[in-house]
């Protein structure tokens, strides 16, 4: 099978040329159905060593399948993500040569197939859909052209679109500033992508003042001058550089942006006081905490992650929370507003995902953040209509659960959620009732690991 491989350089689109591979990786051992020929199934994405492995089941709530000597093989993904029943793509986090990203449908036989498009997608820190469109974000250094006189180089935005249909791959064409994006000097980064109708809302998130930032306007936006790095520091996702200062100088509020298209030029921007930035995080990625509900009012949720900040005058004093905006509207709801901790004894949690209807799963951290050692070990439901948190029960105790799937799936109303414990040799796939908010053992998947759970249906 030819395969084409499409590579990205900074805000521009290059057509590097074309390879060819033969991709004949799917190996059956007639055990569990890999090969039924149902032009619809369920597909889990399980690890098995160093490679990953596509699986298809008929069903999700029992059974079991294997990923030893059945599925087809792919490459490790950072990213899972299901468009529709249509497409899944394996995104890869391409810094320091990760890798390529690559998508798969299913065939008329039943069968699941690699794409004929490989990508070489530049380093993103959050993901979303928009019509045909898969979005990947990040914010960066732009190019020397843009120093100031220091030769400090202010931030922007790299935006890539991935057409889901005519799988063509490009950046922004246009430089897009991220610097003083809030009025406040603070550069920010995006987490998020909700669609509604043409408009798509996000969450900008204030990162600090960069050394562009620090110096503009002669140190106008410079509120506590003592949180100015002195020298370089730092590792990975917390690295940073002397003559900056690192993280929001304001951590009680919250703002979404609203765009017109996704040009990502000119938002709207809308404030409030009542929680902090909205994104759950884990390293460099922001996890989007900002979801539609189905009457199209969109929901806004706030970990409150600014209280693990050392500085205290960077720390939230807010609670985790939630707000909304009501359905056809671009402003915050003035009657509506939910404190998460007053139902939790003070945790908060990691990340959450829309279901059905106005609920919502939540990922719960297993002690307040202003404690150490906060992990997430628990799953919650959340309702937005009655701003009622429930905790679910039937998934195991956190004595032994060792991780949750990246990517649930939703169906019929029910969300599917992968479990691994370490009493308990191959993860599972639990079926959460968002009424009842009670979880059943379902799909057992014979693996390392199961990082998403989706389905894909055959289009002719």
């Amino acid at each position: 099978m030819k395969k084409r491989n499409l590579h990205l350089g900074l805000f521009g689109l290059a057509l590097m040329g074309l390879t060819t591979s033969c991709s004949e990786d799917f190996v059956n051992d007639g055990g569990n159905n890999n090969e039924s020929g149902n032009e619809t199934a369920f597909v889990v994405a399980a690890t098995l060593g160093e490679a990953n492995k596509l699986l298809k089941s008929d069903v999700l709530n029992g059974g079991t399948i294997s990923a030893y000597d059945n599925g087809r093989v792919t490459d490790l993904g950072t990213t899972w993500i299901f468009y529709k029943d249509q497409y899944l793509y394996r995104l890869v986090y391409n810094q320091g040569n990760a890798g390529l990203s690559s998508s798969y449908q299913m065939t008329a036989g039943g069968s699941i197939e690699e794409r004929d498009y490989t990508y070489e997608i530049p380093r993103f820190t959050a993901n979303g859909i928009y019509d045909n469109y898969i979005i990947t974000s990040s914010t960066g250094d732009l190019n020397s052209s843009y120093a100031d006189e220091n030769g400090y180089l202010p931030k922007g935005f790299l935006f890539s679109y991935l057409d889901v249909e005519k799988e063509t791959l490009r950046t922004n064409s246009e430089t897009i500033f991220s610097e003083n994006y809030l009025g406040n000097g603070e550069y920010v980064t995006l987490a998020g992508y909700v669609q509604a109708g043409s408009k798509v809302f996000t969450a900008p998130i204030p990162m600090g003042l960069s050394q562009y930032g620090v110096k503009a306007n002669n140190g106008e936006y410079v509120i506590y001058p003592e949180l100015v790095k002195t020298e370089s520091g730092g590792s990975a996702s917390s690295a940073y550089v002397e003559g900056e200062l690192q993280w929001t100088q304001h951590p009680n509020e919250a703002y979404v942006a609203i765009y017109n298209n996704i040009d990502f030029t000119n938002p709207k921007l809308i404030k409030t006081d009542k929680i902090s930035y909205a994104c759950g995080r884990y390293r460099s990625q922001y996890y989007q905490s900002i979801w539609a509900a189905d009457n199209g009012d969109i929901y806004v949720f706030s970990p409150s992650y600014a209280k693990t900040m050392t500085a205290s005058v960077q720390q939230t004093t807010l609670p985790a929370g939630v707000v909304r905006i009501n359905a056809g509207t671009e402003e915050f709801d003035a009657d509506y507003y939910c404190n998460l901790e007053e139902q939790t004894n003070g945790k908060s949690f990691l990340r959450c995902w829309h279901i059905a209807e106005d609920y919502f799963l939540m990922l719960m951290y297993d002690r307040p953040l202003t404690e150490t050692g906060f992990v997430a070990t628990e799953l919650a439901v959340f309702q937005g209509s009655t701003k009622k948190l429930t905790y679910v029960s039937g998934i195991p105790s956190a004595d032994v659960l060792s991780g949750f799937g990246n990517t649930p799936h939703v169906e019929d109303g029910k969300v599917y959620v992968s479990i691994a414990t370490t009493d308990a040799d191959q993860p599972a796939i639990y079926e959460v009732d968002p009424t009842t908010a009670v979880a059943t053992k379902g799909l057992v998947v014979e693996s390392d690991a199961v990082t998403a759970v989706g389905k894909l249906s055959y289009r002719n």
